[in-house]
């Protein structure tokens, strides 16, 4: 049998370790013009994203209700996960792209990705965030190479963003959406009070009732997943748009699965999304 030396172990480790690097999160900040501030974002960039020259897809991955853009990686294992499917070739190398659009004290705190009174997010997403993400990380910047997927809060969000925009994205995965809610005026009128009747007021399910045959036939473009777990207070609403999609003829993928509303559901999640999204990108 042949003797391995500590200095072959060594180089056939340190081969091991070359082969599965992995790519790395930073996390940057874009001052707005629209907000009046700044936004914190953590961006995962694939393994020799550095120095290969190439240009990326970009996956956005939004994040839920009282979170952060941290939460995906230090959550949910994002990071990782994005090594180990983009190494083995379960998904193509991507850009994925985590924005801030909240924090923990819902009531002072503007949380959401919708247009409210004095925090006009989704025009700051879309006309400045993504074009000087996009620049700054060599991403390809197209329809077809450009997805959205998210969890919660983020879900909903994903979901209306790709509804209001399909011309821009060419699949959205949404993660236990939060896609209706019930309001009333009687609430305190603090930050949560905004959220909510943002979520009300871009409901997902009535902009497909009311979609006419233009909308519906630009809503075909878009490939959609929506993914739920069995004990999540919020499984009827995703249940509910793929049964309205169904109806317009829109086709869409629902999985619900043994869960709730948890970062161990959400965590499994990403192994199903981020493959879905690299296969709806233009080849």
């Amino acid at each position: 049998m042949r003797k391995i030396t500590f200095t072959s172990a060594f180089l056939l480790l340190a081969g091991t370790m070359t082969a599965l690097a992995g790519g790395k999160v930073v996390t940057e900040t874009i001052d707005s013009r629209i907000l009046g501030t700044s936004v914190t974002y953590n961006v995962y960039l694939p393994d020799g994203f550095d120095n290969s020259g190439k240009t990326y897809p970009a996956i956005y991955l939004l994040h839920g209700l009282s979170g952060d853009y941290s939460d995906w990686d230090k959550r949910a294992g994002m990071h990782r996960i994005c090594d180990e499917l983009m190494h083995s070739g379960e998904a193509d190398e991507a850009v994925v792209i985590m924005p801030n659009a909240g924090g923990s004290d819902i009531n002072a705190v503007h949380n959401g990705y919708f247009n409210v009174e004095g925090w006009n997010y989704e025009d700051f997403f879309f006309k400045e965030f993504i074009p000087a993400v996009e620049k700054k990380y060599r991403c390809t910047g197209d329809k077809g190479h450009r997805a959205i997927m998210g969890l919660s809060m983020g879900g909903g969000g994903s979901t209306v963003y790709a509804q209001r925009h399909p011309d821009m994205f060419s699949s959205c995965y949404a993660m236990s959406a939060w896609l209706d809610t019930n309001f009333n005026e009687d609430m305190p009128h603090d930050c949560f009070y905004l959220t909510v009747k943002s979520v009300r007021s871009t409901c997902a399910l009535d902009f497909v009732d009311n979609a006419d045959e233009d909308t519906v036939a630009a809503l075909k473009t878009v490939k959609w997943f929506f993914d739920c777990g069995d004990d999540d207070d919020l499984v009827y609403l995703s249940v509910d748009i793929h049964r309205k999609y169904n109806e317009r003829g829109i086709f869409n993928e629902l999985r619900v699965h043994n869960g709730a509303h948890t970062w161990e559901y959400w965590h499994n999640c990403l192994r199903d999304a981020l493959p879905f999204a690299t296969r709806s990108f233009d080849r």
